[in-house]
Parts: C-alpha cells; structure tokens; sequence
C-alpha cells in the first residue's frame, strides 16, 4: 500500500488530491495506478463505489501532462467512453476535479444536449472526452471529432454497455482510433462477454481485481420481504417512515411504473422525485442535485440511473421491483455503502419475482437474509406463457422484435413484425425489457415514426 504522494505524480496532481483529502488510495486504485502510469492495458473488476474513477483518472491525467501538446482542431487525446448521461457527469467531475490546476481540458458529449453547441466545443480540440457512444457517433458522423490521434481509451461499466447493446457502437468506434494506444476496462460484473471484449480491444492486459464478481460491497446489510404485490406499497411507506431524512434510492422496473410511483409518495406528502429514460437532461440533473444535497429525500429510478449515482450519503437502497438481470442487483445496491461507509439493501419479491431473486442469490453466491413473509417455492411460481403469438396488429416481441412482419401485421418466423401496429422501439434490458433505450444512446435526430392509419375494409354481405 502506498500513499498518492509517494507516486511520483505531478505537482498539479498531488495538490489537487491533497485539497480533496485525498491521502489512501482504495484497494482498486492501489494496484491498478501504478500499472496504468507503466503504460499496460489494464482489465479492472471492483464493486462500484470503490474509487474506479480515480484508478484511470490518475494515470490518465498524468500521462496526458507529461504531453503537454495543444490538441488540433476536432481532435481527441483521451477518449472515456459510460453508458448514461449520468455516469459522464460524474467522471467528468472527478477528472475536472484533478484537472483544476492544470491546462487539461476535460469535455462532456451526450445525448439530450444541442449538439451544435458540441461541435463548436469539440472544434477547439480536447484533452479529454467522457462520451456517450450513441452521440459520439452521430458527432463522428458529421465529422465532428477526429478519433485519430486517440492514444487512450477507457470503458467504464463495460458490462452495462453490452447490456444495452452498445458493443455496436464500440465496434463503429474502436477502428476510428490511433496506435498505439492504451485501453483500460472497467466494471463490476464479469460476464461471458466481457472476457471476449477483453480479448478483442486490449493487448495483453494486466487484470487487477479487488472482490469477486457479483459480490456487493462488504458494508452493505442485505434482506428480502416475501409478500403481495399489493402489499408493496404499504410495506414501501412504512420503511421511509422509520426515518423521514434519510437518503432512500428506490428501484423501479419501468419508467410507467417509476413516474406512477413518485407521484404517489409526493401525494402522501415525501419529499420524491423520479429519474427515468423519459426525463429530459435538465430534469435528471435537478432531480439528482436535490438528492445530493437533501432537499429531496427518496429518489425513485429504474436502472438507467443505477451507476450513474455517486452520492456517498445514501443510506438505504429499496428494490420495489427485482431486476430481470441479476447483474443490475449488484449495481443498484451499490449505490449505498459507498467510500467506505455502510449502508442497507431491501428487496422486495413477490411470488413472479422468486425465479428473479433465485438468479440473483446464485450469481451472488449467497442467501439474501429474510426479514419478512415465507420464501416462495418453485411451484408456486407462475409458469411463463407460451403458445403461439398473436397474428396481426402488433406482432409479438419474440427475439428481439426484428423479425420480418410483412405490411399486414403478420409476426415474421422471429415474432417480430415491423409493420402494421405499433412501431418498433428500442428496448434496453437496464429498464427490465419495457422501457425504450436511456436517451443518452439515441442519435439527436431520431424521430418517432407514426403508425399508417389503414382505411376500414368494406363491409361484405
């Protein structure tokens, strides 16, 4: 264990650390920094809350000083690349705050934002970049950013962005950039893939990990309640009435049923917002500003806000409704018991929501303890329902709604007709397969395409 003070690191660096009373690196930034400062790609698992930021940040910034190079017109030096709006933000401040002292210039893009006003920005050249990949490609695609003199690239939650299919976007992007260069991934969760995504993008990377995969803070006191759906209100209300002033995160499936319950709980006289895909940029900045500073008390989210949220104050985490990801369990309990401090975790699960809770105790290799109600047997869970689709009208969902429906509204062998209902959306596995993709993916002029009203058929004898 070493001391930030004792890298080596440039003076700028270590006073704006010391002003931060930044002194001990945490365990991730202890073994991850000085590899990063030797050059070597680096593959990064900790549980969130544990410091990545600062674990590439560092290096980063100090690599970046030692060229001190103004960057040309369009073009990029480092490139930071988060899944939502408010993951940007929040590394965009950490890396602000340990640029304070320095020429480094550290610039945001995302969605939601005039984009014109992005491209003045990103013509005067950046130091470095904190993008969010679907408007990084649209600005690519106006020939906004040049990539090309890129020698770093960092993917933070990595995992989160090949849950909502960004590996897309990574592969568009990747070949834009310059070689050499460094890549450091991080993330919480190691899926199947992202051993894959290892291989493909880093060179012989160093693997630093501080806890095993799936595996929540040590501080934070887990329980689940076994009840009715019905029963989750009441059992909601009287968990945030034990304590009115403490900072409650609450998890939501679907934006519908985030938006239904904030407006429920501010009836009842709690001082809540929401945070969700269909809220504007503006309206999530505010709401997660009055949350950080206890002006607002319970913030009701689905899992697009769900590492997007570094506020160390958070005492208790609610899973109203259990993600169908069992890696979202993970990431939405990691919100409390942050910078070392404690926190608790409450999950809710309902007789449909067993096979979810069973998924996320063997990813977790653990029993969640319960605090109320009886465990549901697996008999007791409803089975899914099969059969074959519907014909017509809007076709089924099947996988992944791109099958070939024909102008009628037949499914097409995929289940997927494009035409004849409704229109296609995106679907993102972060807000449990019912909402549409966090805006901070979708291109700045994507509009929504209305259904072709059909004339009635005339009536026959």
């Amino acid at each position: 264990m070493f001391d930030f003070d004792m890298l080596g690191l440039s003076p700028a660096l270590n006073k704006a650390l010391a002003k931060a009373g930044l002194t001990q690196p945490t365990p991730i930034q202890n073994q991850a920094i000085p590899l990063a400062l030797e050059g070597h790609d680096i593959l990064g698992l900790a549980q969130t809350g544990t410091g990545k930021t600062l674990a590439f940040g560092l290096p980063l910034m100090e690599q970046l000083l030692n060229d001190p190079a103004k960057a040309p017109a369009k073009t990029v030096k480092a490139l930071v690349l988060a899944p939502t709006r408010e993951l940007v933000n929040q590394i965009a401040d950490n890396l602000n705050m340990l640029a304070q002292h320095t020429s480094i210039h550290v610039r945001t893009v995302v969605g939601g934002q005039s984009i014109n006003r992005q491209i003045a920005v990103l013509n005067r050249g950046t130091d470095i970049l904190v993008a969010t990949p679907g408007r990084l490609i649209d600005l690519m695609d106006r020939g906004a950013v040049d990539l090309s003199k890129t020698r770093h690239l960092v993917l933070d939650e990595a995992d989160q962005m090949l849950d909502m299919g960004f590996i897309h976007a990574l592969r568009k992007i990747a070949p834009k950039l310059g070689t050499p260069r460094q890549t450091m991934l991080f993330s919480a969760t190691m899926p199947k893939q992202m051993e894959e995504l290892s291989q493909a993008y880093l060179n012989n990377p160093r693997r630093v990990q501080v806890s095993p995969p799936g595996k929540a803070a040590d501080k934070v006191t887990q329980s689940v309640h076994f009840l009715g759906r019905d029963d989750k209100p009441k059992l909601l209300r009287e968990i945030l009435s034990r304590d009115l002033n403490a900072l409650t995160l609450v998890f939501a499936r679907t934006k519908w049923g985030a938006e239904k319950l904030m407006k429920s709980l501010v009836r009842d006289g709690y001082n809540a917002a929401s945070i969700h895909g269909n809220k504007s940029q503006n309206q999530r900045d505010r709401a997660i500003k009055g949350f950080r500073d206890g002006t607002i008390t319970v913030l009701v989210a689905t899992d697009v806000a769900a590492r997007g949220i570094d506020i160390p104050g958070v005492a208790y985490v609610i899973n109203y409704d259990l993600p169908d990801t069992p890696d979202n369990y993970v990431h939405r309990i990691g919100r409390t018991a942050r910078a070392g401090r404690e926190g608790e975790a409450i999950a809710f699960c309902t007789v449909d929501e067993a096979e979810q809770l069973r998924d996320i105790q063997k990813v977790m290799k653990l029993e969640i303890p319960v605090a109320s109600g009886t465990p549901f047997l697996p008999s007791e869970a409803p089975k899914k329902p099969g059969g074959n689709r519907r014909r017509g009208g809007r076709g089924g969902a099947g996988n992944g709604g791109n099958g070939g429906g024909n102008r009628r509204g037949r499914s097409g062998s995929n289940g997927g007709g494009n035409g004849g209902g409704r229109p296609r959306t995106e679907r993102s596995k972060a807000d449990g397969g019912q909402s549409e993709r966090p805006q901070s993916d979708r291109p700045a002029n994507s509009k929504s395409r209305r259904p072709r009203r059909r004339k009635p058929a005339p009536a026959r004898d």
